[in-house]
């Protein structure tokens, strides 16, 4: 898997990008994950203020930001992350794919601020969590 040496930069400019054109990117990022898995949506039911989605999204962005650095606690966060949600009924594969529907989302709130280089940022962190959860 190709290496990064500034992953964690890159990851952090393209955070700031979608901080300053999007005050909170939860509710886009959410409604592309139901649009794109309609049978996730009633999972979240009781969250009628959005802050588990917003705590949700906060820990797979810190996560992300783990794997771009120092790699403390992604693996463990993601292996029991993805038990918690199988319990809860998610599927393992939209769980993995959750990473990609925030890319996505992150990509179209970025518009022509998003480059080249943070797309091979994300990929390439997205590919390593995903690579944690292929090894359970």
């Amino acid at each position: 898997m190709p290496e990064l040496d500034n992953a964690l930069d890159v990851l952090t400019a393209s955070l700031e990008l979608v901080s300053q054109r999007c005050d909170d990117p939860a509710p886009l990022v959410y409604r592309r994950l139901f649009i794109e898995n309609p049978a996730i949506e009633p999972l979240f039911v009781r969250d009628k203020s959005g802050m588990v989605r917003g705590q949700m999204l906060s820990v797979a962005i810190e996560t992300l930001m783990d794997l771009a650095g120092p790699g403390y606690y992604a693996t463990g966060m993601l292996q029991s992350e993805r038990v918690n949600h199988d319990g809860l009924g998610v599927p393992m594969e939209n769980f993995d794919a959750f990473f990609v529907t925030v890319l996505h989302s992150f990509r179209e709130i970025a518009g022509d601020g998003w480059t080249a280089e943070m797309d091979t940022t994300w990929t390439m962190l997205i590919a390593r969590a995903q690579a944690v959860l292929a090894d359970r």
